[in-house]
């Protein structure tokens, strides 16, 4: 299994205190959680969210021969105000698929295996990737490809994949995606990455809940606790960065102000300045690293 992305410096950075409370809010197959228990006394305790079933399966597992000092919730982070009602000295979030979400061919998360188009991270709900392919309007298709993909060839992709339904694997969505794409384009990458991304976000609704769970994460947050967020591509890492913008500065009609109320200054400091990103040894240890960005604040 792959080691998590980022792993040392996400746990550094959470700066975890032995009798210390904690989340994993994306648990995955127990990478992080899995150090983070390791660091806690008695007294110390982790919470873990995550609503694959198969990962909470697994992590419970893993986490009961370290510790028993946990708890794990099977959903998404987005409920985490509705299950936590103590603060916490640091929360993390590692987005994106996990490796073995990847690797598990039926899951339908990979264009490089065949597969029933699925991609829910969740398999109690409705929504899958066969139902946006084959159901979504061309107009709408358009947007999800332009919007959760940044693909430059949205029109003529979402234009194949109306013509060419039903589609029922992803090896039938891959093919329809690169006969549809410039040859230029293929050679570069592989085309069907963003695609396959935009289809991946809306079916699990990533970007919709991040901002809000980022604020909900921060207000959960003890003073002196900290917030470490890995994100795997631009969309998600913008909202990161607008977030903790927004936390970590005064208010701006502050500034007319000659003394600035409590209630408008910032609320956080920035532990990271710039994103740190996966080393060289990383990168060639897990090649998923590559895009990995982590950024950290601290409460005041």
């Amino acid at each position: 299994m792959h080691k998590s992305v980022l792993l040392d410096e996400s746990i550094e950075g959470l700066n975890i205190k032995a009798s210390g409370k904690y989340i994993d809010a994306t648990l995955g197959y127990a990478g992080h959680s899995g150090e983070i228990l390791k660091r806690l006394e008695t007294e110390g305790f982790l919470f873990a969210f995550d609503q694959d079933e198969e990962a909470v399966t697994y992590s419970s597992e893993k986490l009961s021969k370290i510790g028993n000092n946990f708890k794990i919730f099977h959903t998404n982070f987005k409920n985490m105000k509705e299950y936590i009602k103590e603060p916490v000295d640091g929360i993390l979030f590692d987005l994106g698929v996990s490796s073995p979400q990847l690797d598990e061919i039926s899951r339908g998360f990979s264009f490089h295996k065949d597969a029933p188009l699925d991609m829910r991270m969740d398999r109690r709900q409705k929504l899958s990737a066969k139902e946006v392919v084959n159901e979504y309007s061309l107009n709408d298709l358009i947007n999800l490809l332009y919007c959760y993909g940044e693909e430059a060839n949205a029109k003529s992709i979402a234009k194949a994949i109306v013509n060419n339904r039903p589609i029922n694997t992803t090896l039938e969505l891959a093919e329809i995606i690169k006969n549809n794409v410039p040859e230029s384009y293929r050679r570069k990458e592989n085309p069907c990455r963003k695609t396959f991304q935009a289809i991946r976000i809306e079916v699990n609704d990533e970007l919709r809940i991040l901002e809000s769970s980022i604020k909900d994460a921060f207000d959960l947050l003890a003073p002196h606790g900290r917030l470490c967020i890995i994100s795997f591509h631009s969309l998600e890492d913008r909202i990161v960065k607008e977030v903790f913008k927004e936390l970590t500065s005064d208010n701006p009609l502050s500034k007319k102000l000659p003394v600035v109320p409590d209630d408008m200054k910032a609320k956080a400091i920035n532990i990271t300045r710039k994103p740190l990103v996966a080393t060289d040894k990383e990168l060639e240890d897990n090649n998923r690293s590559r895009s990995a960005k982590l950024r950290i604040i601290e409460k005041i």
